[in-house]
């Protein structure tokens, strides 16, 4: 055997964990220094850590941003909270002010329907005078009608041929003078 293989034998002879099945410890190392040695890279020539640094920096940002526009939203909550605490008080007032304009309303129409009603009664009394005028002038003028004809009637009764004779012939004397 070689010596670099009697070195390994002696070596893990002394210490078996080191040389477990799947478990070398090289291979360990081996990935420590890889993983190191490629951050270095990254962070150093690449500038990873600038872009590490602002990204970490756009986060703040964000964090911040969505901190202020949460508080924004509360107080915003609050202010609508507080805005429904005093709808109730606004509605209240609304209905008390609904309730004095409808008795208002009310008066109003109680006081509008009794001065029609005084005005229907005054233009039916008027009316009703009218009628009672027109029934009172028909009346005199049926009397009269009826007078003159009960006049007629007894006139004609009474006269004769002889009146009905003469009256023609003062008829026609009176023609005669006043022409």
């Amino acid at each position: 055997m070689s010596l670099a293989m009697n070195l390994c034998f002696a070596f893990s002879e002394t210490t078996k964990w080191w040389d477990y099945p799947g478990f070398e410890l090289w291979k360990f190392v081996n990935l420590f220094i890889f993983v190191a040695l490629l951050v270095y890279i990254l962070v150093r020539k690449a500038k990873l850590g600038d872009a590490f640094r602002a990204r970490r920096e756009s986060i703040k940002a964000e964090l911040e941003k969505a901190r202020a526009e949460r508080d924004a939203a509360l107080a915003k909550l609050k202010e609508v909270e507080a805005r429904l605490s005093g709808l109730d008080n606004q509605v209240a007032t609304i209905k008390e002010k609904s309730k004095t304009e409808a008795a208002a309303e009310r008066e109003r129409i109680a006081r509008s329907t009794e001065a029609e009603i005084a005005k229907l009664t005054a233009q039916g009394q008027r009316d009703i005078e009218n009628a009672a005028k027109t029934a009172k002038k028909d009346l005199r003028r049926f009397t009269a009608e009826q007078s003159v004809r009960l006049a007629e009637d007894m006139i004609k009764q009474d006269i004769q041929l002889e009146d009905d004779a003469r009256l023609i012939a003062r008829n026609i004397d009176e023609m005669g003078v006043a022409r």
